[in-house]
């Protein structure tokens, strides 16, 4: 719950001395569908009918486009490396009704490496997880809370703001929300990759705990996806840690 393997490490550890250039898709997306995604991308052949895939590129635009073809375009567009690609999945993703826009988005960032790849002469690295990024900053989902379900006191929230933004301004990260329920603090944070997350979190319970033991010891954090509430103190019961009531 509190001890997540650093990403960093293993990114390092995949990536080796090879010359690369690390991209985090910033996008908050399901990981199902991302899944759905890359398995669907991966069982496409490469190469077979490319011409025709770009020059009927504006059929993915056609109500008479079925869902399954345009999964199947988005993909083949992914893979040109053509401006004109990555311009059709563009303007084909900003649209807010478009039950594809999850995929658009995956295919966009798969066509802007392809370019990069092509242009800069050096290889590319997508990171991607539910909760995305920004920059070359992970996004995770972070739950503290009191050992015993006692709701906060007005000083312990004000510790915890206080503590939160020195460890992130330290770290060069960034908090996008905070919010106290009862014995809960929620919050949503931007951490750059070479920061272990599990160590910044630690950092926070320990000096907050310096000024009374009011923060348990254990923490959540995921970068796949945002609980509710209710999801949480579910969770917390079957670790057998109390929480208040919702």
């Amino acid at each position: 719950m509190n001890k997540p393997d650093n990403i960093y490490d293993k990114i390092q550890e995949l990536l080796g001395d090879l010359k690369s250039t690390v991209s985090i898709l910033e996008e908050q997306i399901d990981n199902d569908v991302q899944t759905e995604y890359f398995d669907f991308n991966r069982n496409i052949e490469s190469g077979h009918q490319t011409e025709e895939i770009f020059n009927n590129r504006e059929f993915i635009f056609s109500p008479d486009c079925s869902s399954e073809e345009r999964k199947y375009l988005l993909c083949r567009l992914a893979r040109i490396d053509d401006i004109e690609a990555y311009r059709t999945l563009e303007r084909y993703a900003r649209n807010p009704g478009n039950p594809l826009r999850d995929w658009a988005c995956l295919a966009l960032k798969e066509n802007k490496l392809l370019l990069e790849s092509k242009w800069l002469d050096e290889s590319q690295v997508l990171i991607s997880t539910g909760l995305g990024g920004k920059g070359l900053k992970l996004r995770y989902f972070i739950v503290f809370f009191t050992p015993a379900g006692i709701p906060f006191s007005g000083f312990q929230r004000e510790m915890i703001r206080k503590e939160l933004t020195y460890a992130l301004g330290k770290a060069n990260g960034a908090l996008e929300s905070l919010r106290f329920n009862r014995e809960l603090c929620i919050l949503l944070v931007c951490i750059p990759l070479q920061i272990p997350v599990n160590s910044l979190c630690d950092r926070i319970v320990y000096e907050c705990n310096q000024v009374g033991r009011f923060l348990h010891d254990k923490y959540i954090v995921t970068n796949v996806r945002k609980f509710k509430i209710t999801e949480i103190r579910k969770f917390l019961q079957a670790k057998g840690i109390g929480t208040g009531e919702q």
